[in-house]
């Protein structure tokens, strides 16, 4: 993430409310069976904790990592608050060092600050931090998500198409991959009907 981009999401960070909420997302918690007990999650772009917190409530080992210093002061709080131990981790994820098969489940939620050059790069990555037998959990808008306009990216770029998360994980065994308008209340910046893509894809 660019110096600039950081710098923006310092200021929508800033201050004591959590702007996506501390509820898990939905999707999460639908497809949070898939791993297995104490499994080894890697959260990537967690934000200020609702997803990281959540899953090491379910009893998961979870290292989160996020760009921003004010997102992870209110994450490690979330954590503190709720009485569970989160990795926390600050990284730029497009100069990362990503850890091999390191995983059980990689949990990548409106994930979508970067371009299509950079996103290709970061989900190879992904799949690679993968164990053999690892799920991923990916969630973010798609092109519907412009007319909305009820969060996430304004550029069509950013947005995830059916096509592209067909053919962008070509080691992993697509399991679930899906289009939906549903409606969304996950903070004030992820509030009101939105055009939604999810996928769950498995590593062999």
């Amino acid at each position: 993430m660019s110096k600039l981009n950081i710098e923006t999401w310092e200021e929508r960070f800033a201050g004591d409310e959590y702007i996506f909420g501390t509820a898990p997302n939905a999707f999460v918690t639908r497809e949070a069976g898939r791993l297995k007990p104490g499994a080894d999650v890697l959260c990537v772009a967690d934000g200020e904790g609702r997803n990281s917190t959540w899953l090491a409530e379910q009893g998961h080992r979870v290292h989160a990592v996020e760009a921003t210093t004010n997102a992870i002061a209110k994450a490690k709080a979330l954590a503190a608050e709720r009485g569970v131990e989160v990795h926390h981790e600050q990284v730029d994820l497009e100069a990362w060092d990503w850890p091999v098969a390191a995983y059980d489940a990689v949990v990548a939620i409106f994930i979508q600050f970067t371009d299509p050059i950079g996103r290709a790069r970061m989900f190879a990555q992904m799949a690679t931090a993968l164990r053999p037998g690892g799920v991923l959990l990916l969630e973010g808008y798609g092109p519907g998500q412009l007319a909305y306009g009820t969060g996430g990216p304004k550029s069509l770029d950013h947005l995830y198409t059916l096509d592209e998360l067909r053919t962008a994980f070509p080691t992993l065994r697509v399991e679930l991959l899906e289009e939906y308008d549903r409606e969304l209340d996950e903070g004030p910046r992820h509030r009101g009907m939105s055009a939604l893509v999810d996928l769950v894809a498995i590593a062999s």
